[in-house]
């Protein structure tokens, strides 16, 4: 064996050594996701939310949310003169808490809720509630977005739920049956939307109605008819996404 091949081996092994001795390239480190401004959700009380939420509103406005489902995709209008319930639904929406939800409680020719799970679905997130902000200009008509309220006895104040929404759906009703079923004078543009398109007008003054469906209702009327469960679950689920959109 010659001198020369002696020296090229010793040379391979000195890289080869090299090599092992090397430490291996370090991995890339996975970016944190930017943090989505607006209050920390776990701070908010039922005193502190309403400032908090129309700071917010100020700071990030927004018009109009995408809710979509299995069925299709709703668009709404969120109203500007109830401006506490807006600002937290956008907030809900950018942060994905109602990603995580799906509707819960299907009424035909009632109403479709959603927002919130029960039993082991249960989201965790802290409960607040919001101040209501009843508009007569914005009543129980087919359509209409509102927010549930719950322990009535222990919520004399009204107060609203803050994830739980619904559509409304009801059905179309003589000015006669509307009028019993408000139990007050309703005024002629009541009185005509619940005749042509209907809706529901026990609920007009009990829960804050903040906006309204200006595309696919026709997709409330498909959950709306969905098979549910005694518990007015529906049989399949009916998951949902929400998106501020404008």
């Amino acid at each position: 064996m010659s001198i020369y091949f002696h020296s090229r081996l010793a040379v391979l092994g000195l890289v080869l050594l090299a090599a092992c001795n090397q430490a291996p390239p370090a991995a890339d480190t996975p970016k944190a996701a930017p943090a989505i401004p607006g209050p920390d959700l776990a701070t908010l009380t039922d005193s502190a939310a309403p400032a908090a939420l129309l700071a917010y509103g100020r700071q990030y406005p927004g018009s109009e949310v995408l809710v979509r489902t299995r069925l299709g995709n709703i668009r709404v209008k969120l109203y500007d003169d109830t401006p506490i319930h807006k600002a937290n639904f956008l907030l809900l929406a950018r942060k994905g808490v109602f990603n995580e939800t799906m509707f819960n409680r299907v009424v035909k020719d009632f109403a479709v809720q959603g927002g919130q799970t029960y039993g082991a679905r249960t989201i965790r997130l802290k409960r607040y509630r919001l101040p209501p902000e009843f508009r007569p200009e914005h009543f129980h008509k087919k359509g209409a977005l509102g927010m549930a309220r719950y322990d009535d006895e222990q919520n004399p104040g009204r107060l609203s739920s803050n994830t739980d929404f619904y559509f409304v759906v009801g059905e179309k009703l003589t000015p006669a049956q509307s009028q019993a079923m408000a139990g007050r004078k309703l005024t002629p543009a009541q009185v005509k939307a619940y005749a042509t398109i209907g809706g529901v007008p026990s609920l007009d003054g009990q829960y804050t109605v903040f906006g309204e469906i200006i595309e696919g209702q026709e997709v409330v009327d498909k959950i709306a008819n969905e098979p549910v469960e005694p518990d007015k679950w529906p049989l399949k689920d009916i998951p949902i996404k929400v998106e501020v959109v404008k």
